[in-house]
C-alpha cells in the first residue's frame, strides 16, 4: 500500500464521511448507510447514501460505488468511517476501499476497539475468521486528541500518512471531538433507520 502524502491540506478539504444507521439483527435486513461530504469541518456540501446487509460481506463494495458513483467523488481527498464495522459485523476491508475509490481512508472510533471481545463475537457469525483477517487488516489503532484536550479518538488508516491523517482530523473537528462530516452522517443515517 503507497500512502499519499499530501502537499497542502487545505481547510476547506474535501471530506467524506461514512456512517450506517440503527438496525435489528434479522438476517435479511439492509441498512443504511449515509455519506455526507463537507469542505473542512464548516460546510456541509452534500449527501449520498447505499444500504448494507446486517452481519454480511457487502459493505465495502457497497460504499466504494457509493462513492465512485457520487458527482461528487472527483471533489473528494479523503474518506472517514465510523469504525471498520457497518450492519453489525459487515467489515470494511479499508484497503480495498482505498484502492477501489483511489482515496485515503480513515476509520475513526471514540471508543478503542477491545480485540478480544470482537474476535469472540465474531464465532458466532459464518465465516468469522474472513471477518478476523479484515479487521486485523486495518492497521495498527492510534490515539488522536483533536479539538478537546481530554478527549481522545481512535483511528487506522490505509492509503494516507499518520502525520497527514492527524492533521485533517484536527482540522475537521470544528464541534466535537469527531470530524465534522461523521458527525452529521451520524445524524443523518440516525435519522432515517427503521427501528
Amino acid at each position: 500500500m503507497v500512502s499519499k502524502k499530501f502537499r497542502v491540506i487545505k481547510p476547506e478539504i474535501r471530506v467524506l464521511g461514512v456512517d450506517d444507521g440503527v438496525f435489528t439483527t434479522h438476517a435479511k435486513d439492509l441498512v443504511p448507510v449515509v455519506g455526507v461530504v463537507f469542505r473542512g469541518g464548516y460546510w456541509l456540501d452534500g449527501v449520498m447514501h447505499t444500504n448494507v446487509k446486517v452481519d454480511g460481506f457487502d459493505a465495502t463494495e457497497r460504499i466504494a460505488s457509493m462513492i465512485i458513483n457520487s458527482p461528487h467523488h472527483k471533489q473528494l481527498r479523503i474518506v472517514m468511517l465510523d469504525g471498520v464495522t457497518f450492519a453489525g459485523f459487515n467489515v470494511v476491508n479499508i484497503e480495498e476501499l482505498n484502492k477501489e475509490a483511489k482515496l485515503p481512508v480513515v476509520a475513526i472510533t471514540r471508543e478503542k476497539p477491545n480485540l478480544t471481545e470482537i474476535r469472540e463475537a465474531l464465532k458466532n457469525l459464518p465465516e468469522s475468521e474472513e471477518r478476523w483477517k479484515t479487521i486485523q487488516s486495518a492497521g495498527e489503532i492510534l490515539e488522536v486528541f483533536t479539538s478537546r484536550k481530554n478527549e481522545k479518538i481512535y483511528m487506522q488508516l490505509s492509503g494516507i500518512l499518520e502525520e497527514d491523517a492527524r492533521k485533517i482530523v484536527k482540522l475537521t473537528s470544528t464541534r466535537s471531538n469527531i470530524p465534522e462530516a461523521l458527525r452529521v452522517a451520524h445524524l443523518i443515517a440516525s435519522g432515517i433507520s427503521k427501528t
